[in-house]
């Protein structure tokens, strides 16, 4: 599958995380002052929810396109189908403080695992379609897939050292 990437390609990536991030400054407008942990705990927890949500939508076709390139999903297919439910849980447990700790070690390690799969399908230069939105927007894997994990694992990492 050829993309032509254009910014157009990403639109709906770009919306969403304007959705993600408007939610967010709300948020820390209520909280009434800033808060680190607050702040990424909650910009974590929209994006897991809202992403995982998105992957539900066509649950066969995410996990048809999350095997791709994955390196667990690869050989899992069952931890390919519970990817979403992994995101949703983790989005509830930031949005509620829940173990944060616990919480951002799991993303940490998961954001690891699928950076080292997009790394690896980037570097051998394959056309695949991105499965961060499910399969409902047809998204080309690029960079922006990589630096979407690498931001999602270092606010994790960062959240480990805030909650200890």
């Amino acid at each position: 599958m050829k993309y032509k990437k254009t910014i157009s390609n990403f639109a709906p990536l770009i919306i969403i995380f304007a959705c993600i991030f408007l939610y967010t400054i709300i948020r820390l407008i209520q909280h009434g002052a800033w808060d680190t942990l607050f702040v990424m705990r909650n910009f974590e927890g929209a994006f897991f929810i809202i992403f995982g949500a998105f992957k539900l939508l066509n649950w066969q076709g995410f996990v048809s396109s999350y095997q791709r390139y994955d390196i667990i999903a690869a050989r899992s297919k069952c931890y390919a189908y519970a990817y979403p439910i992994i995101e949703l849980s983790l989005g509830i447990a930031y949005l509620t403080a829940y173990q944060l700790l616990v919480t951002s070690i799991i993303t940490l390690l998961i954001m690891i695992i699928s950076t080292i799969g997009v790394a690896q399908a980037l570097s051998k230069k394959q056309a695949l379609s991105c499965a961060c939105l499910g399969t409902v927007f047809k998204l080309p894997m690029t960079y922006v897939t990589l630096i979407e994990d690498l931001l999602m694992g270092f606010m994790a990492l960062v959240m480990i050292f805030l909650a200890v």
